[in-house]
């Protein structure tokens, strides 16, 4: 059974930096690109952004370009969202996730079919 735990989220000041991880059990990480989305009540689910299956390749959403990294340890089986410069619209609850298959890398929530249980980031003005 594949499972994803995030964690690191907690509460900022405006400005502050927050790295976020997930570890990942039960799958073969190393040849699984890994997205990251964010929600907050009553908005869909935000492709915040991706790190392919080897880590030399991220894609972003536009609301993280600029500010947020992506950085993924194949031996640890973990992927990293490390974020600068949080600002009070990053408010929101965080998740990792895995697509259906290895290698394909998705933008849209529909296209993850495995989800950590989130974390929250609450930044404060």
């Amino acid at each position: 059974q594949v499972q994803l735990v995030e964690s690191g989220g907690g509460l900022v000041q405006a400005g502050d930096s927050l790295r976020l991880s997930c570890t990942a059990s039960g799958l073969n990480f190393s040849n699984y690109a890994m997205g990251w989305f964010r929600q907050v009540p009553g908005r869909e689910r935000e492709f915040v952004g991706a790190i392919s299956w080897s880590g030399e390749i991220t894609y972003y959403g536009h609301s993280a370009k600029d500010r947020f990294t992506f950085f993924k340890d194949n031996g640890k089986n973990t992927v990293y969202l490390q974020m600068n410069n949080l600002q009070p619209d990053d408010t929101a609850v965080y998740y990792c996730a895995a697509p259906p298959g290895p290698r394909s890398v998705g933008y849209t929530w529909p296209e993850y079919d495995v989800w950590g249980q989130g974390t929250q980031v609450t930044v404060s003005s």
